[in-house]
């Protein structure tokens, strides 16, 4: 069996899940839009450059999450899919999925972005399997803080191995493995697997996908 790793935001999708929730929420009235937008812009900046502080980066976004109940934020998710995010799904995005489904191989998508806001992208592409950095939760409810390893740059090595050690595997337990990314960010995992492919890359992973040999493809 093969397995078929998956970045989500301008990789499966033609646009970033996590800067277009908060733009929603500023659609819907509920932040700051001229604090919330400068500050995200700020940090979507720092990622696109590589030195994004993650940490400083949950606090600011996972922070919405602990102001609403979670049914509310439920019926908005569900809002921000119709609006929002199907229409950012390609053809060719979900016929890269389907390939790889007709051929047996474990899908599973690996995302910084966390996971109530890509969980149900995830349903939407038919993938059970999910990595996505993890918002806390006491009793039902968003704390605001995150638990775990977040799934950013190297720690998409570590929570991608410890959910194989789970299942008594490792990465070697595949006859390959690919790995399909836009950004930079995600080299430290792309240089492990056995088939790594560059999807509408940032100039950063262009030219080391060049370099190394690697697939470009689009799926825009």
């Amino acid at each position: 069996m093969q397995l078929a790793l998956f970045d989500l935001d301008n990789t499966l999708l033609a646009g970033d899940s996590d800067f277009q929730w908060g733009q929603f929420l500023i659609k819907k009235g509920l932040l700051n839009a001229e604090e919330h937008l400068a500050k995200n812009l700020r940090f979507y900046e720092d990622y696109k450059a590589g030195n994004l502080d993650i940490y400083a980066f949950l606090d600011f976004q996972l922070k919405p999450l602990s102001e609403h109940k979670r049914s509310e934020l439920d019926a908005l998710h569900r809002e921000y899919m119709t609006q929002i995010i199907r229409p950012m799904i390609t053809d060719q995005a979900r016929a890269l999925v389907e390939k790889h489904r007709t051929n047996g191989d474990l899908l599973m998508i690996i995302t910084a972005t966390n996971s109530f806001v890509t969980g149900p992208i995830a349903k939407e592409f038919g993938i059970d399997n999910l990595i996505g950095t993890t918002p806390e939760e006491i009793n039902g409810e968003f704390t605001g803080k995150v638990t775990g390893t977040p799934s950013f740059q190297t720690g998409k090595i570590t929570r991608l191995n410890e959910w194989l050690a789970e299942r008594d595997q490792t990465l070697q337990s595949f006859e390959t493995t690919w790995f399909y990314s836009d950004s930079h960010n995600d080299l430290p995992l792309m240089k492990l697997v056995g088939k790594a492919v560059a999807v509408d890359p940032d100039e950063k992973l262009k030219a080391y996908a060049e370099a190394a040999g690697w697939p470009v493809v689009s799926l825009r």
